[in-house]
């Protein structure tokens, strides 16, 4: 059996297909096809959670992604443990298991509910009021408890088992909402051939036709038709359906993300199936058929389980075959209500009233209500509901004040009407307008290539929205390119019309200060919160929304925000429009971290990437350390050596004879075009117009605030094409910032970006025997001095392969960069390094690189520089052209602030003890003495030893640094002050002779 409340003959689903699930450790039987909701409700079970605050109890409110109460955690074993899940939205298997959350020790008896009892004290901004004293107690005591209680469900504490996909899409429509509206748009969109891609997060298609009885489309049942419409669409080569995929962002240029649900539904998913699937869509247009969300009524106690929204009961009878209580009142201020109880009456379920607020409303559904038996009460509201597990009563009274009549009932039915669904149109960046004569906020102003179709859209009626979405589809398809077809417009035979509503409290909702009618029922908002919060000065909705945390979080507002508009704005004796409407964010429902993150985790959290010679460096047993996304090698060890002697080795071996370094990773770019030297010159400091093709030249990028932003060699290849080099990590961002400019700043520039990083493999060879090893390999190109000076770039053959030779050097010695496509990097560097042991040549890693440049003064920029530096504080003056008009950082450099006396600059720094090594980042003081906390006047960026040198060396940034030429300062550190002196940059070779061998 799938319940005692489930009704023979109504509803969709199978009674053959039984799935056994549990929730709170309780069994109960349920059919495939329900979800946990529906499974629940028939089994007569309404408590499934506790609020947020109060704790107080909860059923479910409605039946779809809108639910705020019926938040659970499912389980499927010790790590697939998922909080928040909607019930409304889990689709039942069999050997679902399920638990309610915060609550403790169970649900029927929760020992937070004292919050209720204390609700006085937990008011609309008591957290802006409270835990400020003593002082003392916030760490030990408040932060503590208040992260304790904070959130709902418990997160799994296991790394998580499943997999998730991701994948890209392109189409020329996609729409977004799988009702009447969207299936109309689509069927218009695909007839004309477009690529259509149609998306719902239901299961299935068909939006409120799964619970208007009335209506019929092209001569079938309106749910009928969908499935049919579903199925055409389907077989349709052009067309992608995405059941159960839910569109949970709009973003710039037409880019939607969609999370599709792949598996979650699945008693035993396969191993290849991946849970959810991350669809990244970019469409020529949208066509937006989101629909509507149905309101309910502010009264007291509207949160008692039990009482839910009209059109929810209806689905769950109409789709489900499940009755939502065998005496059920029905209170609405809308027709749509009339509606449910009617088909509620007709499958057998009494209906002991219906309470209509509106005085003496008229139509066809009020009169069918009449003609079937059931009480109406016009001009009449539910002032409170009875009980508290389980709604047991309404009672009710004349809106105008009058005798109170209370009416047993084990389920209460509600509708205020219905809010267009405008979340993704104003993700969109649209403004939307509001209908002052219908009082609901519609799609105004579109910012992007999109169209709302349907209920979304403020339409009204089955006919004029199917009609509508139909002509939206064509023309949307239209505007991507296709040609027209023959139309085959669906035809509404008949359909149901509803009228609009109220908005904002009912009576019985106050303005009585100790009544809990609730606006936002996953927040725990009242409507006597909104109107304290106007009370206490907030006049902006989106102050309010703050101050009482109504609409925020993952309810985003669906069913409340409208509600606590009207209250505010009727506070505040404005019209609601002067009030405003706050901003939908993105996700529309929550988002989980797998599906965001995909494979990207765990081993390829980041992807490692690999030079072509790392191959080589591992098997000469390297170290390697990670640089960005690069494994680089750090140093090469030798027997009984530990890092310190290898490096020293290294750097000695370099100086004296020769090193080969793996220099792959530094970033490359191409720069080509007829304009690239005026590109060049705008992006750059220095000038590039007169640089011969064949030189090089040391450049510097800045930001538009004239601070440091990268550096790099460039070499002129040709007149049109320049060879740029970035630092590692810098590489990304570099071509990211010159392609931002190109596009938006220069786009009358006839240039073309291309990143060659892994192009090219790059072999750095260093040393007074650096040509003598590289000389023999080499074809095409002249190694002298005279006709290869530093600074120089010449394309020819090594080992019988192309290369881009640079004569350059970052060690201070004679040096080389050999540029070879990267499928050969491993070879020429094998052949280089047999070269090189004819003249006792070694390779050095990344930690010998760094002492050998900071001996000569290079900077490294992000070690040396961190965002504050500018040309001048880094020495590199000479770097930026004097006469040059224009360049990105010109006006910057220029600051008042920029050019001041004072600002720190980079210095060296000898310790004088020499054996002493400082520490990367130790603060530099004029006077170790002073009291704490200490001036601080600077910082080190870069120490090493240097057995060159026979000492220490370090780099720094000091105020006024060049001006303290010989001065000692200090460093103090936990062991003790050590002394410094400020000396120039360059420690080994001052006078630069050995570039020249």
């Amino acid at each position: 059996m799938s319940g005692a409340l489930r009704i023979p003959g109504t509803g969709r689903l199978s009674q053959a297909k039984t799935a056994r699930f549990s929730f709170d450790g309780q069994s109960y039987a349920g059919i495939e096809g329900d979800t946990l909701a529906s499974a629940l409700l028939a089994n007569g079970v309404h408590l499934v959670g506790r609020s947020f605050k109060y704790h107080r109890p909860r059923g479910i409110l409605s039946a779809g992604a809108e639910e705020p109460n019926a938040l659970v955690q499912i389980v499927r074993d010790d790590a697939r443990k998922t909080p928040n899940v909607r019930a409304t939205v889990q689709e039942l298997y069999d050997g679902l298991a399920a638990n309610s959350q915060n609550r403790w020790p169970s649900l029927s008896f929760d020992v937070g509910a004292v919050n209720d009892l204390a609700s006085p004290l937990f008011s609309a901004g008591f957290y802006y009021k409270t835990f400020m004293w003593p002082k003392a107690a916030w760490k030990s005591l408040y932060e503590p408890k208040i992260r304790e209680a904070a959130g709902l469900g418990v997160s799994p504490d296991r790394p998580d088992p499943d997999h998730y996909s991701s994948r890209y899409a392109h189409c020329d429509v996609l729409v977004l909402g799988g009702g009447a509206a969207g299936i109309a748009a689509a069927l218009a969109a695909a007839e004309t051939g477009v690529r259509v891609i149609l998306a719902d997060e239901q299961a299935e298609f068909g939006g409120s036709l799964r619970f208007e009885s009335g209506a019929k489309i092209d001569g079938k049942d309106g749910f009928a038709w969908a499935q049919a419409a579903i199925a055409r669409l389907s077989a349709m080569d052009n067309v992608r359906v995405l059941p159960r995929t839910t569109a949970f962002g709009y973003y710039a240029q037409n880019f939607v993300g969609l999370v599709e649900r792949v598996s979650d539904h699945l008693k035993a998913p396969g191993h290849d199936l991946p849970r959810e699937r991350l669809w990244q869509v970019r469409a020529k247009r949208v066509v937006l058929a989101s629909g509507a969300i149905e309101r309910h009524m502010v009264f007291a106690n509207n949160d008692r389980p039990g009482v839910m929204l009209a059109g929810a009961a209806r689905t769950f009878l109409n789709h489900y075959g499940v009755a939502v209580g065998k005496n059920v009142g029905v209170y609405t201020a809308n027709d749509s209500a009339y509606s449910a109880a009617i088909d509620l009456k007709k499958a057998g379920v009494n209906v002991a009233a219906i309470v209509d607020l509106r005085d003496n409303p008229t139509g066809p559904v009020i009169d069918e209500a009449r003609a079937l038996g059931i009480e109406i009460n016009f001009g009449r509201a539910v002032i409170r509901a009875g009980g508290k597990l389980r709604v047991s009563s309404m009672t009710v009274q004349p809106k105008n004040g009058g005798g109170e009549r209370t009416i047993p009932v084990d389920a209460i039915l509600m509708s205020a009407g219905w809010t267009p669904s405008v979340h993704l149109f104003s993700q969109s960046r649209g403004k939307v307008a509001f209908n002052d004569e219908t009082k609901r906020f519609v799609p105004g102003t579109y910012a992007q290539d999109c169209v709302s179709v349907g209920a979304c859209n403020g339409t009204d009626g089955l006919a004029a929205t199917v009609d509508e979405a139909y002509a939206a589809g064509a023309k949307a398809a239209k505007d991507a390119g296709a040609k027209a077809a023959k139309e085959t417009k669906p035809k509404v035979d008949a359909s149901e019309s509803w009228s609009r509503g109220m908005l904002g409290a009912a009576p019985g909702a106050g303005p009585d200060t100790t009544v809990k009618a609730f606006v936002d029922f996953q927040n725990d908002v009242t409507a006597k919160d909104i109107r304290q919060a106007v009370h206490e000065g907030m006049r902006s909705i989106e102050h309010v929304k703050r101050f009482t945390t109504n609409g925020m979080a993952t309810d985003q507002g669906k069913t409340s925000n409208m509600h606590g508009l009207a209250i505010a704005a009727e506070t505040l004796g404005k019209p609601i429009p002067e009030v405003g409407l706050t901003t939908f964010r993105a996700p529309y429902t929550p988002v989980t971290f797998g599906a965001i993150v995909s494979h990207a985790r765990g081993p390829l959290f980041d992807p490692t990437r690999r030079t072509a010679i790392h191959p080589w460096a591992e098997a000469q047993g390297a170290v390697f350390e990670d640089v960005g996304q690069w494994k680089r090698a750090w140093y090469f060890p030798k027997a009984g050596e530990d890092m310190h002697a290898s490096v020293d080795r290294e750097c000695v071996g370099v100086r004296n004879q020769a090193g080969l370094f793996d220099a792959s990773t530094l970033g490359k770019i191409e720069v080509v075009g007829p304009d690239a030297a005026k590109f060049m010159e705008l992006l750059y400091t220095n000038p590039w117009e007169k640089l011969e093709p064949g030189r090089c030249r040391y450049g510097i990028m800045l930001r538009e605030d004239g601070f440091i932003y990268d550096d790099g060699v460039v070499g002129r290849l040709a007149p049109d094409r320049f060879h740029v080099t970035t630092t590692t990590g810098g590489a990304p961002r570099v071509m990211n910032h010159m392609e931002d400019y190109l596009q938006t700043e220069f786009p009358h520039l006839n240039v073309w970006l291309t990143s060659i990083t892994e192009q090219w493999a790059v072999i750095a060879v260093q040393g007074p025997k650096s040509r003598d090893i590289i000389a023999p390999l080499v074809e095409g190109i002249d190694m002298s001095d005279e006709a290869l000076p530093h600074m120089s770039v010449r394309e020819g053959k090594i080992c019988g392969v192309p290369t881009r030779l640079f004569r350059m050097s970052f060690t201070g010695e004679r040096g080389f960069e050999v540029n070879v496509p990267a499928d050969y990097g491993q070879a020429v560097w094998e052949a280089l390094w047999a070269e090189g042991q004819k003249h006792g040549a070694t390779a050095y890693g990344t930690e010998a690189m760094h002492v050998l440049r900071a001996e000569k003064g290079y900077i490294i920029v992000g070690q040396d520089t961190d965002g504050t530096v500018t040309p001048n504080d880094a020495g590199l003056d000479w770097a930026v052209g004097k006469k040059k008009a224009d360049f990105v950082g010109i006006r910057g450099m220029a600051r008042p602030d920029l050019v001041a006396k004072g600002r720190k600059q980079l210095v060296g720094l000898k310790t004088k003890d020499p054996k002493v090594v400082l520490e990367e980042g130790a603060q530099i003081v004029e006077d170790p003495k002073q009291a704490i906390p200490m001036k601080m006047i600077g910082h080190v960026t870069s120490s090493y030893w240097s057995q060159n040198c026979g000492r220490s060396i370090a780099l720094a940034l000091v105020a006024g640094g060049r001006d303290r030429m010989g001065d000692t300062l200090y460093v103090p550190m936990p062991d003790g002050v050590i002394e410094v002196e400020v000396a120039g940059m360059v420690f080994f070779d001052e006078t630069g002779g050995r570039l020249n061998g």
